[in-house]
């Protein structure tokens, strides 16, 4: 079995900071929504625990179920956390995949040379091998899609490793109850953590610490501009950071005043009104 440091080192000692504390070690370029400029990275409730079950499962070599809704940031989390511990191999392929899809996503993934060969046991006999040369993460997007048959042929690689395979299946909430249909998962899962919105009484300590814009907003405008637009989701707020900045710029003001939190909401969601 492969070892590393216990969960409560995963994110060393930002994580007894307290909540929200902002990571020195930025994200890597691209992996914030829409690359905002400024945007930092928080240890939020979410980050924190998957962490935990990410280190349990890539210390097992097993699976870990990352789930919640669209845009609380599980994918950010997930990235964010296992680069800590090794190579990532991210799977892209088509809406409903095949285990011919998985394959090519693989040997892709894995930097192997040509196109994945189209004889099923001579593709799995080139990823076994690179699998078993070191520990890798594989992240599966959109797990929620996956048919039995792929379920069955991630079973297949992982245990086929001697240390098993570490796998993340990152899914909406609404697809928990597919995954738990996978009887092959019961047994190899290390944890299923879930990654919830904000709730509004984290909204005015958690965005300061997100962006500097919002530091000299008032915790209530914060939370009345949550409750119009973003629901405590992370990937909306980033959305109002990105638009909140131009709008600065194009004004010229020295901070947001509740009259263009108004407008920059307006903007976002059509001109909606509560």
């Amino acid at each position: 079995m492969l070892t590393t440091p216990p969960p409560s080192a995963v994110w060393g000692a930002a994580a007894v900071s307290g909540p929200f504390a902002v990571m020195d070690d930025a994200a890597p370029s691209g992996l914030h929504f829409l690359d905002t400029p400024g945007m930092r990275t928080l240890l939020t409730p979410g980050m924190l625990a998957v962490g935990d079950a990410l280190a349990d499962a890539y210390s097992q070599g097993r699976f870990v179920c990352v789930l919640g809704e669209a845009g609380v940031g599980k994918t950010f989390a997930v990235h964010t956390a296992a680069r800590r511990f090794g190579e990532l191999l991210p799977l892209r392929f088509r809406a409903q995949p095949a285990p011919a899809d998985l394959r090519a996503a693989l040997h892709r993934a894995l930097g192997l040379r040509g196109e994945a060969p189209a004889d099923p046991g001579a593709a799995d006999a080139w990823i076994r091998r690179a699998l078993a040369l070191k520990p890798r993460i594989v992240v599966v997007e959109d797990a929620h899609r996956l048919s039995a048959s792929c379920f069955e042929y991630l079973r297949f690689l992982h245990d086929d490793l001697p240390q098993g395979l570490c796998v993340v299946l990152i899914a909406l909430a609404r697809g928990e109850r597919s995954l738990r249909a996978q009887r092959m998962l019961a047994t190899r899962t290390a944890g299923w953590p879930y990654i919830w919105p904000l709730t509004r009484d984290q909204i005015p300590q958690a965005l300061p610490a997100l962006h500097p814009v919002w530091q000299r907003v008032a915790p209530d405008d914060l939370k009345a501009l949550d409750a119009r637009i973003a629901d405590g989701c992370l990937r909306r707020w980033v959305l109002l950071t990105l638009h909140t900045q131009r709008a600065l710029v194009a004004t010229g003001a020295s901070k947001p005043d509740w009259d263009m939190l108004q407008a920059v909401a307006d903007r976002v969601d059509g001109g909606r009104r509560p």
